[in-house]
């Protein structure tokens, strides 16, 4: 009966935690312009286009001086990636980087890391989708300790999270529910390694 009711009180917690999170991306957009930082950050994934898009506008408005589109699929050439976000010639030719070593996030985190010490950026605007947001979010606060750089989130929304009763969608509730364990995994692998010393990365190798 304990282990029972401890596994009772456990499933609550996780829920709760859930329901927190999922009105944490709820509540992340829409979302003002943010404040003018050195660089703009895009990490790649489910609905890349519309999160290049966003980046972009926030490039036109004076919102960074270059953007970085990080884990650019190394099939996908300059052009074509262009032509699928929609983006103006003008603006990409001239203040678009691309990425192509990252394959998650956390090569995302360290891909951007990179980017910012060659730009001796000292503040970034990091736009994502509204979900991937927190955990986005704690791996580039993790790769950029000390906080050398300052990061600001800028979420684009998920239509199909924007219900209210967005667990009655099944493509919904699972989108939710994998990257809430996702989240916690990060969580859980930082409060580990803040128990003791933090190794620095390693320094890339030349060859």
């Amino acid at each position: 009966m304990r282990s029972l009711a401890a596994l009772l009180v456990l499933a609550l917690i996780w829920a709760s935690g859930l329901m927190a999170f999922a009105a944490r991306v709820q509540q992340s957009t829409p979302q003002p312009d943010p404040p003018v930082a050195d660089g703009i950050v895009v990490l790649t994934g489910a609905n890349s286009n519309e999160r290049i898009a966003a980046a972009v506008e926030l490039l036109a408005a004076h919102r960074g001086r270059r953007v970085l589109v990080s884990g650019v699929n190394r099939e996908v050439s300059r052009e074509e990636l262009r032509t699928a976000s929609n983006t103006v010639r003008r603006l990409y030719d001239c203040c678009v980087d691309l990425g192509f070593n990252a394959v998650d996030t956390v090569g995302n985190a360290r891909e951007t890391a990179e980017w910012a010490k060659a730009m001796r950026y000292k503040s970034l605007t990091v736009v994502t989708t509204d979900y991937h947001m927190p955990r986005a979010m704690l791996e580039l606060r993790a790769v950029l300790r000390p906080a050398a750089v300052a990061l600001q989130p800028y979420a684009v929304p998920t239509p199909i999270l924007k219900a209210r009763e967005w667990w009655r969608s099944p493509r919904a509730a699972r989108l939710m529910v994998v990257e809430y364990s996702k989240y916690l995994a990060i969580l859980g692998r930082e409060a580990v390694l803040g128990l003791g010393p933090r190794a620095s990365p390693a320094a890339p190798q030349k060859g």
